[in-house]
C-alpha cells in the first residue's frame, strides 16, 4: 500500500475510502488528500527564502546588502552596497534568516528583505 493511504495520525496501513475522504478505523481519523497536498505545497512556499526582489535565495549564494543596517555593539554599521559571500539560510523567530560573514565585522544574521542576490 502506498504512503498517500496510510494514516497521517497514527501512521496505520488499515485505511478505507468513504466518498471523498479516508478513515482510519484504528484512531477514527478521516482525512482528504488533495487538502494534504495543498497543504504540504503551502509549507513548501512559506520555506521558501526570497530576496527584496523576489529571487530565491540558497545556501552558498552571494547578496548585495541594499540599506545602510546598524549593528549593536559597533560603531559603525553595514553600508548599503556591502557584498557578502557564501551566505546560510537558518530558520529563525525574529526575522533573521541569513547566516555570514562579513569582512571587517564578522558573523552575524541578516534579514533577507534587506539584500538582493548578486
Amino acid at each position: 500500500m502506498s504512503d498517500e493511504h496510510k494514516c497521517p495520525k497514527c501512521g496505520s496501513e488499515n485505511t478505507y475510502q468513504d466518498m471523498n475522504l479516508w478513515v482510519c478505523p484504528d484512531c477514527f481519523h478521516e482525512w482528504d488528500p488533495s487538502e494534504q497536498a495543498e497543504a504540504a505545497e503551502a509549507e513548501a512556499q512559506a520555506s521558501r527564502v526570497v530576496d527584496s526582489n523576489g529571487n530565491v535565495l540558497s545556501d552558498g549564494d552571494s547578496v548585495t546588502v541594499i540599506k545602510d543596517l546598524k549593528v549593536k555593539g559597533s560603531t559603525s554599521g553595514i553600508k548599503a552596497g556591502t557584498k557578502v559571500r557564501n551566505i546560510r539560510l537558518v530558520d529563525s523567530s525574529d526575522g533573521h534568516n541569513i547566516s555570514c560573514k562579513i569582512d571587517g565585522i564578522g558573523a552575524m544574521y541578516l534579514k533577507s528583505e534587506f539584500v538582493k542576490k548578486a
